[in-house]
C-alpha cells in the first residue's frame, strides 16, 4: 500500500517523465558481449542448440543457462489500477512497468509487464498458464475482486512457479509486520485481542486471513463492509469469501465493533473511523489506517481523544508507513533464489516476522540521518523504512529458509549467512541516495532557501516549483517580477505556489551587494559603478552575493551560460573555504556500479598536492551520500609501467597522501588503469600488494581534460547515467549545471545544493591531518 499523496506533481511533470528520452520506464540490456561474429554464434545459432538439448534433458537447468530463475511478471488486466479504478488493459501498462521497475531497483530482480486484455477470469488464467516456462514468478496487480481471488487460486494450482496477487498479500504482510511490533510494545498477545476490521475487499479479506494464520482467534474478528458486520446468518451482500469471516455475534456496525476492541483496521475509505469509536476502543488501542491516499482517520484525529494509541497509515508523511514495496520485492527475491514453486502462508509469515525483528534492531546512522531524526523501536517506529539497506539482506533469507522448511523450494541454500552476505552487495546503493538527500530535505525543521538564479527560463520556473511542492525546500527565482508572474500563468502554476522572486534591478540590497563587491574588487581594477552593473545586471553574481549575505542557503545556474563563465561570476563574490579548493565531481551509474570522479571541471593539470586534496574531498563527499570510498588515481599505465612524468606525478600524489593525511579513513591506491582500478578479481591477480579491498569507486583523474572527456563519453555513449559535475568546495553551497538541462536534472541539483554536499569537510579534514601529525 505505497502512497505519495505527501509528494505534489503536476500533470506536465509526469507526463514529461514518462514521455522524453525512449517512451516509458524499461528497456532491454544484453548480459553478454555481441561485438563480434563469434559472440552472435554462440548466442544464437548454432551455439544456442548446446543449452537448448540441456534443458529438454533437464528442465531444472532452465534456472542456471536462462534469465528464468531472475525474472517475475508483472500481469494485469487493468480492472482495479492503483485505486483509479476499471480503466483497462492498456491503461495499466504505466503502472505495471512502474512495479517492474522496483523489483529491479529495490531486490535486482529482472521483470517485464504483460498486460491481459479480457476481463474474463477464465480466459486471463488460461493466458496466463501457459506462460510458466519463460519466468521464474508471477506477480498479479491491480485486478478487481472477486476475480483476483479465482484468477489468483486457480493459477497456483496449474504453475509451479509462484503467484503472488501483491494488492492482496503484500498490504497483509506489511500490516501484519507491524501489528506484530504493535502488540510487543503495548503487551498484548495476538491470541487474546479483538480486532475490528474496516473493509472486506481483496487487501482486508488478504489481510485477515493471514493474522488469523499467525493466532489471531476466528471469534475475535469482526469484519465490516459497507452493511455493516459480516455476521452469520447474514445474506446480504455476502459470498463464499466474506462468508468464511463471518461470526456468531450480535454486533451489527462498524461502531459495534469497535467498542472494547483492542485493535482496528482499515482498509476502506477515508473517514470510515471516527473520533467516537476510538474513544470506545480499549487501553493502549492499535489503529492501522490504510485507505489511501486520505486514511479512515488520521493521526492527529486520533491524538485529540486519545494519548496511547499507536498508529499506522499508508502515507509516507506519516510514521510507520505500510508500503508494499518492503515485501514484495524481497518475498521473489527469497522465492526466486531458492527456485520455489509457491508463495505459501509460511513464507508470508516469515517475511512479516523479518521486518518485525528488523524493526527492533539499531537503526544505521546513514538511514536515521536520511529522514532527520533518530529513528528507534517505539510507537513511533514499527515497522522499517523503505529504503533501509537492510532489508535486501534480512527478508529474502527468512522467506528462503521458509520455502526450504515447508519442500517448497527445488534448490537448497546451506549457509545462510554467506547468502545474506551476497545479498548486501548486490544492489547498486546509488540508487537510493537521491531519495535519501530527499527524505533528509522533508525532515528539515528549516527549509532550506535556494536561488535559482535564471528564474526568468520556463523550465527553471517549473524546476523551482517542484523542488517546492517536493517539499525539498524554499524556491527563490532571480528575475523580473512582472515576466515571471506572467510565465508561471502561462504554464498554469496555481496563485498559491509560494514561490519567491527577486528583481535584481529593484532590490533593496543593492547598495548592501554593490558595497560587498567592490571591497573584494577593487583592488583587482574594478569601479563602484563596475560593481553596481555587475550586481544588477548579472544574475549569478547577484545570487551568489545573496548567499554571501545570508539571503539565500545555496544556488542553481548555468542553463543558459557556460560552466566556466557561470563559475568566474560566482568567483567574484565567493571564495573556497579556507585550506581548500573547488573541484569538480561527476557521478556515474551504469550496470549497477555507482562511480565517482574527479576532478571533472576545474583543475587543468593538478600537482601531486592537489591531487591528494582532490582524493580527500571527493573521499569525504562520497562518503556523506552513503557510499564507502575506495580511491584510485588514474593513468595510462599500472604501478610504474611505463613510467613516464606524468607517472611519477600520480604516484607521488599517493605518496602526498601517506605524509599529509596519514588517519585517512578511506582506501587509496595507484596509479593504475580504469580497468584496473574497476576490476578487482583482475587487481588481485596481478596486484596482489594492492591497498584497496574491493573495486574503486572513487576515480581521481590525472587531469581536467581526461576526466571531462571520459565523463562525458560514459554520458553519451557509455550507456550511463551521469549527473553533475557536482561543486565542491565553495565557501557556500552551489551547483552548475548543464547548458540545456531538463527540469528532473535541475531539480536534482537544487536539492544537491540544498543537502550541502561537502558540509562539515573543513572540520574533518583538519582532525583527519592533526591525527596524523
Amino acid at each position: 500500500m505505497a502512497d505519495d499523496s505527501s509528494i505534489k506533481l503536476t500533470d506536465e511533470e509526469a507526463i514529461d517523465f514518462h514521455a522524453r528520452g525512449k517512451p516509458g520506464k524499461l528497456e532491454i540490456t544484453p548480459t553478454k558481449p555481441m561485438a563480434t561474429q563469434r559472440d552472435l554464434s554462440l548466442a544464437y545459432s548454432p551455439g544456442v542448440a548446446v543449452p537448448v538439448k540441456k534443458i529438454a534433458e533437464d528442465p531444472d537447468s532452465a534456472y542456471d543457462l536462462t534469465t528464468r530463475g531472475n525474472m517475475v511478471a508483472v500481469i494485469s488486466n487493468g480492472t482495479a489500477i492503483l485505486g483509479l479504478g476499471n480503466l483497462g488493459a492498456l491503461a495499466s501498462k504505466p503502472v505495471m512497468e512502474g512495479k517492474s521497475v522496483l523489483f529491479k531497483r529495490f531486490a535486482d530482480i529482472d521483470s517485464i509487464d504483460l498486460e491481459v486484455d479480457t476481463e474474463d477470469p477464465d480466459e486471463f488464467i488460461n493466458a496466463v498458464k501457459y506462460l510458466g516456462p519463460s519466468f521464474g514468478g508471477i506477480n498479479l496487480e491491480d485486478i478487481s475482486a472477486p476475480d483476483s481471488f479465482v484468477i489468483e487460486q486457480r493459477l497456483k494450482e496449474l504453475m509451479d512457479i509462484p503467484v503472488f496477487h501483491d494488492d492482496q498479500h503484500g498490504t497483509a504482510i506489511i500490516a501484519a509486520a507491524g501489528l506484530i511490533n504493535a502488540l510487543d510494545i503495548t503487551g498484548k498477545k495476538i491470541g487474546d485481542v479483538k480486532i475490528a476490521v474496516s473493509g472486506a475487499g481483496s487487501s482486508a479479506l488478504a489481510v485477515i486471513g493471514l493474522i488469523k494464520a499467525m493466532g489471531a482467534k476466528h471469534e475475535n474478528v469482526l469484519v465490516c463492509d459497507r452493511k455493516g458486520v459480516l455476521y452469520q446468518g447474514r445474506e446480504d451482500g455476502m459470498d463464499q469469501w466474506r462468508s468464511a469471516h463471518a461470526v456468531d455475534t450480535d454486533k451489527r456496525t462498524l461502531a459495534d465493533a469497535m467498542e472494547g476492541a483492542d485493535v482496528a483496521l482499515g482498509l476502506s475509505v477515508a473517514g470510515a473511523i471516527s473520533q467516537d469509536m476510538v474513544k470506545s476502543m480499549a487501553k493502549n488501542p492499535i489503529i492501522f489506517a490504510m485507505a489511501n491516499p486520505t486514511p479512515e482517520i488520521t493521526p492527529e484525529q486520533v491524538r485529540e481523544v486519545r494519548d496511547d494509541a499507536i498508529m499506522a497509515t499508508g502515507r509516507s508523511d506519516y510514521p510507520n508507513q505500510v508500503n508494499n514495496v518492503l515485501g514484495f520485492p524481497y518475498i521473489f527475491r527469497g522465492a526466486l533464489d531458492v527456485r520455489a514453486r509457491t508463495i505459501n502462508e509460511e513464507m508470508k509469515i516469515a517475511c512479516a516476522n523479518a521486518l518485525a525483528e528488523l524493526a527492533r534492531e539499531d537503526v544505521p546512522d546513514e538511514v536515521g540521518a536520511a529522514y532527520g531524526k533518530r529513528l528507534q523501536y517505539g510507537p513511533g517506529y514499527i515497522i522499517p523504512t523503505p529504503f533501509d539497506p537492510r532489508l535486501i539482506s534480512k527478508i529474502p533469507p527468512a522467506v528462503a529458509k521458509a520455502a526450504m522448511d515447508t519442500g517448497v523450494a527445488r534448490k537448497q541454500i546451506k549457509d545462510l549467512p554467506a547468502y545474506a552476505a551476497k545479498l548486501a552487495t548486490r544492489l547498486d546503493p546509488s540508487a537510493g541516495f537521491l531519495q535519501k538527500i530527499h527524505a533528509s530535505l522533508r525532515a528539515s525543521e528549516t527549509p532550506k532557501r535556494i536561488v535559482f538564479a535564471e528564474g526568468e527560463e520556463e523550465v527553471v520556473i517549473r524546476a523551482a516549483y517542484a523542488f517546492q511542492q517536493q517539499e525539498l525546500g524554499q524556491a527563490i527565482l532571480i528575475g523580473r517580477d512582472e515576466l515571471v508572474n506572467r510565465e508561471i500563468e502561462r504554464l498554469g502554476l496555481p496563485r498559491s505556489h509560494n514561490i519567491e522572486i527577486w528583481n535584481a534591478r529593484h532590490s533593496a540590497n543593492t547598495s548592501l551587494y554593490t558595497r560587498y563587491l567592490y571591497d573584494r574588487l577593487q583592488r583587482d581594477g574594478y569601479l563602484e559603478r563596475d560593481c553596481r552593473r555587475l550586481v544588477n545586471q548579472d544574475r549569478n553574481v547577484f545570487a551568489a552575493c545573496m548567499l554571501a549575505h545570508g539571503h539565500g542557503d545555496g544556488m542553481v545556474t548555468g542553463l543558459t551560460r557556460h560552466y566556466n563563465v557561470a563559475l568566474n561570476n560566482i568567483n567574484l563574490a565567493l571564495d573556497p573555504r579556507p585550506g581548500e579548493r573547488i573541484i569538480g565531481m561527476s557521478v556515474m551509474l551504469a550496470k549497477g556500479r555507482t562511480v565517482f570522479m574527479a576532478d571533472t571541471t576545474i583543475t587543468e593539470r593538478p600537482t601531486p598536492k592537489e591531487l591528494a586534496d582532490i582524493a580527500v574531498q571527493t573521499a569525504h563527499a562520497v562518503r556523506q551520500m552513503g557510499f564507502t570510498p575506495r580511491v584510485a588515481f588514474l593513468s595510462h599505465s599500472n604501478f610504474g609501467n611505463p613510467e613516464t612524468e606524468d607517472v611519477a606525478r600520480i604516484a607521488e600524489a599517493v605518496r602526498v597522501l601517506d605524509r599529509f593525511y596519514p588517519a585517512c579513513d578511506f582506501e587509496y591506491e595507484g596509479e593504475m588503469t580504469p580497468r584496473m582500478a574497476l576490476n578487482y578479481d583482475r587487481m588481485e591477480a596481478i596486484y596482489p600488494f594492492s591497498r584497496l579491498t574491493g573495486p574503486a569507486n572513487v576515480l581521481i583523474c590525472p587531469g581536467l581534460h581526461s576526466g571531462g572527456i571520459a565523463s562525458k563519453l560514459m554520458a553519451e555513449i557509455g550507456g550511463a547515467t551521469v549527473l553533475g559535475p557536482l561543486l565542491i568546495g565553495l565557501q557556500r553551497p552551489v551547483q552548475i549545471m548543464p547548458t540545456g538541462a531538463q527540469g528532473t536534472d535541475i531539480v536534482t541539483l537544487a536539492a544537491i545544493a540544498a543537502y550541502e554536499l561537502d558540509r562539515d569537510h573543513r572540520d574533518w579534514a583538519q582532525t583527519a591531518a592533526a591525527k596524523g601529525s
